[in-house]
């Protein structure tokens, strides 16, 4: 199943299957940690599954997968 990414939530999913915090990544993109909850949010709704708990199994699942992942241009 393909899912369409954009390049933030591309980013905010390598750094959730490196096991940061949404805090600790907002600190790193430099953006309000509601935003990254919001992407985290979407990036759920668009692979299927439910809360975070749900989506840090998937990232941690699919961690080989998630890093080979390319930003679009």
């Amino acid at each position: 199943m393909k899912v369409n990414l954009s390049n933030r939530e591309i980013e905010v999913l390598k750094l959730v299957a490196d096991e940061k915090t949404s805090l600790q990544i907002s600190e790193e993109l430099e953006l309000s940690k509601r935003t990254i909850d919001r992407h985290r949010y979407n990036i759920c709704k668009k692979i299927g599954v439910s809360g975070n708990n749900s989506l840090i199994q998937y990232s941690l699942k699919n961690r080989e997968a998630i890093f080979k992942l390319r930003l679009n241009k």
